[in-house]
């Protein structure tokens, strides 16, 4: 369902845009390309039921959660609490990511996603981890989304709100 509302609500280059835009994902080399999110160590991935359930404790101090892809996915629906961030690929997401985060302490939990796409086609999420970890951010984890935000979070009845 939710695939079908971004489907109607984003122009076709859009779409286009987000379908393309994953970068390959292996260099030359047969390494995974920088880019990619399947560069992204195991140990720094969070799956989407145990952020649930951490949003769900009652927990005083919760995770910073920033999404770093499209501002229509955004609007459409995004995690409760969140915030947008910009498209982590594109030179103007990542300058407001860092202006997000300039006055956040550095071992403060931090939660990126995208979902804009299969993960393997995700363009946003690793410059955004390299770009915070290159700020000496210690305590990031990046939400692993399998395929889409919308049969990856929303369809599974996970707490979302609307608009911005």
């Amino acid at each position: 369902m939710f695939d079908q509302i971004i489907r109607r609500a984003a122009p076709l280059a859009l779409l286009a845009f987000l379908a393309g835009a994953g970068m390959q994902a292996q260099g030359p080399s047969g390494a995974p390309n920088e880019n990619s999110a399947f560069s992204i160590p195991q140990a720094q991935l969070i799956r989407p039921i145990e952020l649930n359930q951490l949003l769900s404790a009652n927990k005083a101090d919760k995770p910073l959660m920033l999404q770093v892809g499209s501002r229509v996915l955004f609007d459409q629906a995004h995690i409760a609490g969140s915030e947008y961030a910009g498209p982590g690929s594109q030179p103007e997401g990542i300058n407001r990511l860092k202006k997000r985060v300039a006055s956040v302490a550095k071992d403060k939990a931090i939660i990126l996603y995208c979902g804009c796409c299969p993960w393997n086609r995700c363009p946003n999420v690793a410059p955004a981890l390299r770009t915070l970890q290159s700020m000496g951010f210690a305590n990031v984890k990046v939400l692993y989304i399998a395929d889409n935000f919308g049969s990856d979070w929303v369809d599974k009845g996970f707490q979302v709100e609307r608009g911005h």
